[in-house]
């Protein structure tokens, strides 16, 4: 009596274009994981850089204490506006998602220094210490800068470290010397280290 042999069912072969596919999203998300946020813009930073110079000279005029307030304020809030357009410029260009994982990694580096910023702009404005607003934003700015600079181009961390090292200046520093040491800083920092990722990375 013949044996009867089970009949193997083969499985359809996957085709060469589908192996691809899943190579290519596997190594495109290992290379999004280790990679760092190159989408830092240099233009925009020298726009930033631009504005906040303008803003220091309209605070060197300012009439009051809540004025130059206002005008540092609006400075702040179209810097982030520039440098977000100009970032997601520079990522559009680079065929890469702005809200990648390392951009996510370099902005929740910055966030808790902005957010200290802001709590301790409150306080100071509330003791009456304005005079150590400066020397606090120059220095958590450096932080955060500093902190996402891990995740990012080389130069980041150093313009992090430029910012420090201004802000400790400007906290022993006279009162006098607010707007200037701002603009050197949010304005002559930017614009320099601006040049040099445009010149040296691109956008």
């Amino acid at each position: 009596m013949a044996t009867i042999r089970p009949i193997r069912v083969t499985e359809e072969p996957i085709g060469l274009h589908t192996q691809a596919m899943d190579n290519l999203r596997y190594i495109r998300s290992t290379m999004e994981n280790a990679g760092s946020f190159t989408a830092v813009p240099g233009v925009g930073g020298m726009v930033m850089g631009a504005t906040a110079l303008f803003a220091a000279f309209a605070a060197h005029f300012a009439v009051n204490h809540q004025a130059w307030m206002a005008i540092w304020g609006a400075e702040a809030a179209l810097a982030f506006v520039i440098g977000m357009s100009f970032a997601w410029r520079k990522a559009e260009r680079g065929a890469t998602p702005l809200l990648s994982r390392p951009f996510r990694r370099f902005a929740l580096a910055m966030a808790p220094s902005f957010v200290a910023g802001t709590v301790l702009t409150i306080e100071l404005e509330r003791a009456g210490l304005q005079h150590f607003m400066p020397a606090t934003w120059l220095l958590l700015y450096g932080v955060g800068v500093a902190s996402a600079g891990a995740f990012s181009v080389r130069v980041v961390p150093l313009m992090g470290a430029s910012f420090l090292l201004l802000g400790t200046v400007a906290a022993f520093a006279p009162a006098s010397w607010a707007t200037p040491l701002m603009a050197a800083g949010f304005g002559g920092l930017h614009i320099l280290y601006g040049f040099i990722i445009q010149r040296n990375y691109g956008g």
